[in-house]
């Protein structure tokens, strides 16, 4: 092809320029040839160009040779313009990108940023440090350029498709001109001070910079880890040195997202890099490329964490919007730390360098926003959805943030320990309730279950607990340290968590509520006791809130003093049958033996009188309600013993004894009302089997047989189980071996092979258990005629598992199991009644009687006792501190006596109106 340049014809090849245009072109000075060229027309210049496309092309590449070997500014300008206004309208679109706008503008780029750093090493020069305003367009427009330059190197992969290996060395040396063009404007502006009196133009000048290097830092992320690192380091540091002037300016929200987002990004990238060197073998991969990439995104990830938590300490009240996004942020985290479920399980080095570089960094996170109301609301929100894998971190956070409140001044306890007061705020949850509500969502966790560690004592070596003991000793110590006005909160949620559904959490709050009555005094400990009585005796039907407090009151009888064991008898007299659902839960091992004595004494004649009642009455039933419920005191007496000489044991056998004469299969089988007697009657005689006549063992199976026989719960079942392992513990004499042990061999063989996976289980253990200890062998092989029955007493008995579950089938059966539980306890607490709702608010929010309420006639006596022994108890206790000074120099009180006397009045007073009534 040819190409005209001036009168001279050159000859141009489709690839390569020959000599002879390199002859002729060089043979001119750079100015004549763009003086000839510029006079040229745009008609002139779409001849030269259409058709001759390559031509032009070979000669814009001479223009570009030009470009970069000029030394004056003028020229690099004066022949960009040539290229642009000239011979760009004419190129073809297919070639633009490769022949002039990835070879134009790079090359213009980098003369740019070379005068940019030249103006910014002429200011650095100068002795004395410039101020703002005699260089504020220099910042703001290198920051334009260099954002534009960043931005371009790192879509250069998109830009230049797959020819970017031909501009890779200019983009490189691009990249460096524009880092260096950096380092000096950031160096340069470190010199700069501004004072408090700075003007509105000279902090937006401030402002527009910082902003700009949070733009840059977006785009430099995966550019240059260095580069990165300075970049926000400086961003920072101009945020805190001019921070008075700056802070109600800055996009706080941009900058702590900012930095959020590259925490979670170097993050996630160790953990890649961590499951990388895990499949490559740790001793193999210290000295690798991965390992120290992860090195590298650590030390990223604590930088980032470290600048984030510095930011919100300087800035926080700036933050409040924010808090859930820090509430996000702690959850990620914790989520990919042991013992979360779906965190990746790395090699001990890598799990600590990763642990310094991001949880650590968490607790100091947590100090900063813990003073922050938002940030309490959102973490203390009633219904937080949250998703599965967050639920066990939410759990964890909470348990860190109790950990942290011991240090932290009164108005931060009462943001966290009271949740919301008034009507008007964000409702938020008190922290014991709202750590309750978190161990109720981590079923999955307490059943694996996940395994945290444990608290080091006495020198012993770290052990591994369970979720639920964490939370305990967490809660005990937090208790242990609690200021006095909180003990109300902590009372209620303790309430509320043993009345709610899930059994497990209502035994932590168990668990939490013992230690509290230990920690505390003994009048707390009675306090309390009273209270769950009067909650338990609220509970007229069978219910789940029975079976909690129950738990409750049976451990609490424990840490009670001998005088307020016999108070609680006093306040709860056995002999009151409403008072037995009391007494059917505490074990008497618990109580003095003067409390001891006088409840088995109340419940046994209280339970024989039921039977008499019964009999004078026509064995109607309706009255058996009565007798089952003084059976069920009567279980709880006859737990307490082992030997069957005592005098409460022979009367329980008196009492079940008629009753198992009076029963007949005919009427259990019948009314249900009577299984429940039969349930009771299985029970007792399990642990009086030794003293039971063998007649009434025959009596017992016969009915036990007509119940199997039909359908029936669950808990009778079970009773029958009990009560036929008890029966190995007896021998039976040949004359009665006919009656009794065909029975027994036909009712385990019925029971072992039960469908139901909870009865056969238990049939299973009754009946190895049987078979340990029996003198009647032959019961055994009966028991097993049929041959599946026997393949699995086999098996059970030789431990042998059918079938291995594996992990991830246990994790998504379990996750079904959720599901259904929640569902089952959300219908339970639906279905609570209001009355008992109504009895436990009153009992809970004051346990004392109404001043107003009238009193009853048939507590009065009651009501005497109580008043009459706390009186005692007062006078006692200023008896003891009135002799213990009267053996020291310290003298009474002198208002002492004329008190005294006005007592001695009073009392005098109360025996006359008692005498006058």
């Amino acid at each position: 092809m040819w190409f005209y340049v001036s009168d001279q014809k050159i000859k141009f090849d489709i690839h390569v320029v020959l000599p002879p245009v390199s002859a002729v072109i060089m043979s001119q000075t750079n100015t004549s040839l763009l003086d000839e060229v510029v006079q040229w027309s745009q008609e002139t210049c779409r001849q030269k160009v259409n058709g001759f496309t390559y031509s032009a092309v070979a000669f814009l590449d001479r223009l570009h040779s030009l470009h970069h070997k000029s030394e004056s500014w003028d020229d690099h300008i004066r022949i960009l313009k040539i290229i642009t206004d000239m011979f760009l309208p004419h190129i073809g679109l297919s070639e633009l990108e490769d022949e002039c706008f990835s070879k134009v503008l790079p090359k213009a780029m980098m003369q740019i940023i070379d005068v940019l750093s030249t103006c910014v090493r002429h200011v650095g020069t100068l002795e004395e440090a410039p101020g703002l305003d005699a260089i504020r367009s220099l910042p703001t427009y290198i920051l334009k350029v260099l954002r534009e330059t960043f931005q371009h190197c790192k879509e250069s992969e998109v830009v230049y498709c797959g020819r970017l290996s031909l501009v890779a060395d200019l983009l490189q040396g691009l990249f460096k001109e524009a880092y260096t063009l950096q380092k000096g404007l950031l160096e340069l502006l470190d010199r700069i001070s501004l004072d408090s009196c700075a003007s509105e133009e000279q902090v937006s000048d401030i402002v527009t910079v910082i902003h700009s290097l949070l733009d840059i830092c977006s785009i430099i992320s995966n550019l240059d880890i260095a580069l990165h690192a300075n970049t926000w380091k400086f961003l920072i540091k101009q945020s805190l040195k001019y921070q008075s002037l700056v802070e109600e300016h800055l996009h706080h929200g941009d900058i702590s997202n900012s930095l959020s987002d590259n925490l979670l990004a170097s993050f996630h990238n160790c953990l890649e890099l961590a499951e990388q060197i895990k499949l490559a073998g740790l001793q193999e991969a210290t000295q690798s490329a991965e390992y120290k990439l992860f090195q590298k995104s650590a030390k990223m990830c604590r930088f980032f964490a470290n600048t984030l938590v510095h930011y919100i300490k300087e800035f926080k009240f700036f933050l409040t919007k924010y808090c859930s996004c820090f509430h996000q942020l702690c959850l990620q985290i914790i989520s990919k730390f042991p013992p979360s479920m779906c965190a990746p399980m790395l090699p001990p080095a890598l799990s600590e360098e990763l642990n310094a570089a991001a949880l650590v960094p968490v607790d100091a996170l947590l100090l900063q926003v813990l003073p922050l109301r938002p940030f309490a609301e959102v973490v203390l929100q009633q219904d937080l959805r949250l998703s599965r894998d967050h639920e066990l971190p939410q759990c964890l956070l909470l348990v860190n943030i109790l950990g942290q409140l011991a240090s932290q001044p009164e108005e931060v306890l009462q943001l966290w320990y009271t949740g919301s007061q008034f009507s008007e705020e964000t409702p938020r949850l008190p922290l014991f309730q709202a750590l309750f509500a978190g161990f109720r969502h981590c079923h999955i966790e307490r059943q694996v279950p996940v395994l945290l560690p444990g608290v080091m004592m006495k020198g012993q070596a770290q052990v591994q607990v369970t979720l639920h003991h964490h939370i305990c000793v967490q809660l005990c110590a937090t208790v242990a340290a609690l200021p006095p006005v909180y003990f109300p909160v902590l009372e209620r949620c303790l309430v509320d968590a043993v009345l709610q559904a899930d059994t497990q959490t209502a035994l932590l709050a168990v668990d939490v509520w013992c230690f509290t009555a230990r920690y505390g005094t003994a009048e707390l400990c009675l306090h309390h006791v009273l209270l769950i009585a009067q909650l338990v005796k609220a509970c007229t039907t069978e219910c789940y809130q029975s079976y909690h407090l129950g738990l409750l009151l049976k451990r609490m009888v424990f840490l009670m003093t001998p005088n307020h064991q016999m108070e609680l008898v006093v306040r709860f007299p056995p002999s009151e049958g409403e008072n037995l659902p009391v007494w059917r839960h505490v074990l008497l091992r618990a109580l003095s033996q003067e409390a001891r004595h006088r409840v088995e004494t109340d419940i046994t004649g209280l339970s024989q009188k039921a039977l008499t009642d019964w009999q004078n009455g026509g064995y109607k039933l309706g009255q058996v309600d009565k007798v089952n419920a003084a059976l069920l005191s009567l279980l709880a007496v006859v737990q307490g013993h082992s030997s069957p000489e005592e005098q409460c044991v022979l009367s329980a056998m008196r009492v079940i004894t008629q009753l198992w004469i009076r029963l007949s299969p005919e009427q259990v089988q019948t009314h249900p009302v009577l299984q429940c007697t039969l349930q009771l009657l299985l029970s007792i005689s399990a642990i009086l089997v030794k003293n039971i006549e063998h007649q009434v063992i025959i009596q017992a199976l016969l009915c036990v047989h007509a119940v199997v026989s039909q359908e029936c719960a669950d808990q009778l079942l079970l009773a029958a189980l009990e009560f036929l392992c008890s029966l190995g513990k007896i021998f039976i004499p040949p004359d009665r071996q006919n009656q009794i042990l065909p029975r027994l061999s036909s009712l385990f063989g019925v029971l072992l092979s039960d469908r139901s996976w909870l009865l056969h289980q238990h049939a299973l253990e009754a009946f190895s258990q049987f078979a340990e200890i029996t003198n009647h062998e032959e019961v055994i092989s009966q028991s097993l005629s049929e041959e599946d029955t026997k393949t699995k007493v086999v098996n059970y008995l030789s431990k042998t598992v059918n079938a291995q579950e594996d992990v991830e089938s246990r994790i998504q059966r379990l996750k079904l199991e959720k599901v259904l539980i929640e569902q089952h306890n959300e219908r339970l607490e639906n279905n609570t009644e209001n009355v008992f709702n109504k009895v436990a608010a009153d009992a809970v929010s004051d346990s004392e009687p109404c001043p107003k309420r009238a009193r009853q006639e048939t507590g009065a006596e009651e009501e005497y006792s109580r008043y009459i022994q706390t009186a005692e108890s007062a006078l006692k206790a200023l008896q003891a501190l009135a002799e213990g000074k009267a053996n020291t120099t310290v003298p009474p009180p002198q208002w002492l006596e004329s008190r005294l006397q006005e007592l001695q009045t009073l009392i005098t007073h109360i025996r006359t109106a008692r005498h006058t009534t």
